[in-house]
């Protein structure tokens, strides 16, 4: 059974940035402003997208946004929450004292540090900005169980297995890149309208599953980077703006009409439902041929790309 009341309902806000990539001191300014935004319209919890500090691509630039747990963004996350009296999620590629770069979720209210989730399995090029984590994302604050997952963590049953019948609602957020316009464009359009699909449709799947609501957190605008071990080639396309508030049935409460930095405000129910049993596949949808094939070979060369340039790298 729920830890909460029913009866009882949060106003929540996601917030969708444009992050300029790499610019931490530009998103800060950006997130700050859209945070102060939603708490005057009365948002208690907030949630950030997946690296709202830099956004994601294969850049130096990216990479060196780490910082430790004490840095620069971590202090604002703590200052926003104490000037406004919020809870705010977010992630963050954070260097823990060990030397490792992780993808790490945070919770954060006027107190301080709530909760923290890392990431478990980076996506695609991803591996080669931080390793993953094992915690199971479930923090409990006061007396409301919320569950931490982001991106692809969303679209996998083991996922769902940590969390469903578990929590009251899922703070998230994704940073959840498009197929490129590549030749044949027929072809790469068709499979880029799945992704996007997979992309719009994975918080309602997801609360689904788990039987809480979703608060999810989005990056828009245009991405372009290197391909990792295929030099030739150069990735240009966009982020997948999904921002909004699913119930726990996963009916959508709110959603951003548009691409631009906004935020997303609604009146959310702490209200679990049964389950909906996943599928036994280890995705909840397939990702079709050319992520899942980027999802593999990817792997391989940002796994080099981090034993060699982000391991135990200084801190910018």
């Amino acid at each position: 059974m729920s830890t909460t009341d029913p009866s009882e309902a949060r106003r929540v806000a996601a917030v969708q940035l444009q992050a300029v990539l790499g610019d931490v001191d530009a998103n800060l300014e950006q997130a700050g402003r859209l945070v102060s935004e939603a708490a005057r319209d009365g948002a208690e919890w907030i949630a950030l997208p997946e690296f709202f500090t830099s956004g994601v691509a294969f850049l130096p630039s990216v990479a060196a946004a780490a910082q430790p747990i004490d840095g620069p963004a971590v202090q604002a996350m703590q200052s926003w929450a104490a000037a406004h009296d919020v809870l705010l999620s977010g992630s963050l590629l954070v260097r823990d004292p060990d030397g490792e770069v992780r993808n790490a979720v945070l919770l954060v209210d006027r107190t301080g540090i709530r909760g923290r989730h890392d990431k478990d399995l980076p996506t695609m090029w991803e591996n080669a900005l931080y390793v993953g984590g094992s915690d199971d994302g479930v923090v409990v604050v006061d007396d409301t169980t919320i569950g931490l997952a982001v991106c692809w963590e969303l679209t996998r049953r083991q996922t769902v297995t940590r969390l469903a019948g578990r929590v009251d609602v899922v703070l998230g957020g994704s940073g959840w890149w498009t197929v490129p316009r590549w030749q044949p464009r027929r072809v790469f359009d068709a499979w880029d309208a799945a992704n996007t699909a997979r992309a719009t449709e994975a918080p309602a799947r997801f609360a689904r599953h788990v039987g809480a609501a979703v608060v999810h957190a989005s990056h828009s605008g245009e991405v372009a980077c290197p391909m990792p071990g295929l030099p030739p080639l150069r990735y240009r396309g966009r982020f997948v703006p999904a921002t909004g508030v699913w119930s726990a049935d996963g009916t959508v409460l709110a959603m951003a009409p548009t691409p631009e930095p906004q935020v997303v405000v609604a009146d959310l129910p702490l209200r679990r439902s049964a389950p909906v049993p996943p599928p036994g596949s280890y995705w909840l949808t397939p990702p079709g041929p050319l992520p899942l094939f980027a999802w593999h070979q990817q792997r391989w060369h940002g796994r080099r790309w981090y034993a060699k340039h982000q391991r135990s790298a200084p801190v910018a």
